[in-house]
């Protein structure tokens, strides 16, 4: 019987040992390179960041296979309604801060509100959105008009179901809101 202590003992040993000098390792584990694809805003050197999977530009339309004209006059537009697309942000920025707050503070009743709030301050800009869209849209071929429609219809969808950043409408799937 000691012979069997003696060697789960022995066992143990083993295995802590192991366990010691695995933890102190020295070598780091790799780690996948920053693409600051998620961050917001420009670069230190004004640039601002590639949209998803590394593409340029309207990612929107990224598909649409524009030319660099096309590309040329549609950043011209971005730029033309950028002031008051910013602006309306502005607006809405102290809504976001308050229900940021609250949803720290656990209070989703006033998360809802301030949300509420900041949603009507943005779609108070839709008319120059619908206006900037129908610049955009002048610019494109039929076959690219056609495509720009289709994904405009499949983001409002998803969007309408609360696919878009988590804060649109529910769709009749999704779980009840708790207060």
């Amino acid at each position: 019987m000691s012979t069997v202590r003696i060697l789960a003992l022995g066992a143990l040993l083993v295995v802590g040992f192991a366990g010691v000098s695995a933890a102190q390792s020295t070598t780091t584990p790799p780690t996948r390179p920053d693409s600051g694809l998620y961050r917001r805003g420009p670069r230190p050197n004004g640039e601002f960041r590639r949209g998803p999977g590394g593409r340029e530009g309207f990612g929107f339309g990224r598909d649409l296979n524009l030319t660099d004209a096309q590309k040329a006059q549609i950043k011209a537009i971005h730029q033309k309604y950028q002031p008051q697309n910013q602006a309306l942000r502005t607006q809405a920025q102290p809504f976001f801060d308050a229900a940021r707050a609250a949803r720290q503070k656990g209070d989703s009743a006033a998360v809802r509100s301030n949300m509420d709030k900041a949603r009507q301050v943005l779609q108070g800009g839709q008319s120059s959105r619908n206006q900037e869209m129908a610049e955009i849209r002048a610019v494109l071929t039929p076959d690219q008009r056609a495509k720009f429609d289709a994904r405009k219809k499949e983001f409002d969808e998803r969007r309408a179901k609360g696919g878009h950043r988590g804060w649109g409408k529910k769709g009749p799937g999704a779980p009840a809101a708790k207060s």
